[in-house]
């Protein structure tokens, strides 16, 4: 019997480690489902990694236009399966994950809570407020309460279950369906996915200019085997672009170690970055509120602290 339904993130045929993290969280509520939502044959290439990672039954929403529509077949399966089954659902919390669950909570007449770092068996969570000054735990209304998990906040544990394949039928287009034209993947370079990734490097306003992110911040992400993240700040100015801004406004990380770099820590971008499991902040400014919350601060100039670290971590491979 399922007790709580994940939905799968996955591209080009394999899981995004963000899966393995709902699946993890998700095992609060005992036996997991796993939505996969795809055209045909998506659900055959991800069965053994589900298994592996610990779905017990894999619910397979497959059409022929499920990859060209946007949003509304994964609602249309999230919601169907969690109303038949009336038991909780877990999402990622990025835009589109929000907006799914957001839709699948209307449908089910149940609580929505965003952007959660944990749960539990009591469909309680934990979430940060007030831009990560607060911490509370909150419930959701309703049979199926829908939560979205932050990405990294749970370290992934796989334990193998049976996988066991089930159809599920998704209903044809509606009139107000938006159909995906085109798809173009983004250049993503050698560095990982800044919401996936185990370490972010971040540059603020004090990297002052698009340069210092290249000669300063970038060459420290590549040994450390980074991603690289910005500062609204830092985007604003066109120091970076803004796919990489970390923030209330841009993508919430939570990563083993974050690294700030220039950042003053308004309070908008510590919403984004504050459940990082370690924290490591340099700036000139000793007032600078970015401290608040370091696990490690340096009261100096980034631009000699940083190049002397990415000497001595290549000095040590």
């Amino acid at each position: 019997m399922t007790n709580v339904l994940v939905l799968v993130d996955h591209v080009e045929g394999e899981l995004k480690n963000t899966t393995l993290e709902l699946i993890t969280a998700a095992r609060a509520f005992g036996t997991v489902g796993a939505v996969v939502v795809g055209n045909p044959g998506t659900t055959e290439k991800l069965q053994s990694a589900l298994a592996e990672a610990g779905a017990e039954t894999i619910y397979a929403a497959e059409s022929d236009n499920a990859d060209s529509l946007l949003v509304t077949p994964s609602v249309d399966a999230l919601s169907a399966l969690a109303a038949h089954l009336q038991v909780p659902a877990l999402v990622t919390a990025t835009a589109t994950g929000n907006e799914i669950a957001g839709r699948t909570g209307a449908r089910v007449a149940s609580g929505v809570i965003y952007d959660a770092s944990s749960v539990d068996a009591d469909r309680n969570a934990q979430v940060s407020i007030f831009g990560g000054s607060y911490t509370v735990t909150t419930s959701a209304g309703g049979a199926s309460p829908i939560f979205t998990l932050r990405p990294g906040a749970v370290d992934p544990e796989p334990q193998a279950a049976a996988g066991t394949v089930q159809a599920v039928e998704l209903p044809g287009a509606g009139p107000t369906a938006v159909t995906i034209t085109s798809f173009s993947p983004a250049e993503g370079g050698d560095r990982p996915e800044l919401t996936e990734a185990k370490i972010v490097v971040s540059g603020g306003r004090g990297v002052a200019g698009a340069e210092g992110f290249e000669t300063t911040v970038e060459p420290l992400a590549d040994v450390l085997g980074a991603a690289v993240g910005a500062s609204r700040a830092a985007v604003d100015a066109d120091y970076y672009p803004g796919k990489f801004q970390v923030g209330q406004t841009g993508s919430t990380v939570s990563p083993n170690l974050y690294i700030a770099l220039g950042i003053s820590g308004a309070i908008q971008h510590k919403a984004g970055m504050q459940t990082s499991k370690t924290i490591v902040a340099v700036n000139k400014d000793e007032e600078a509120s970015i401290f608040e919350i370091a696990d490690f601060g340096v009261v100096g100039d980034l631009f000699k602290v940083a190049p002397q670290a990415t000497e001595e971590l290549k000095g040590r491979k």
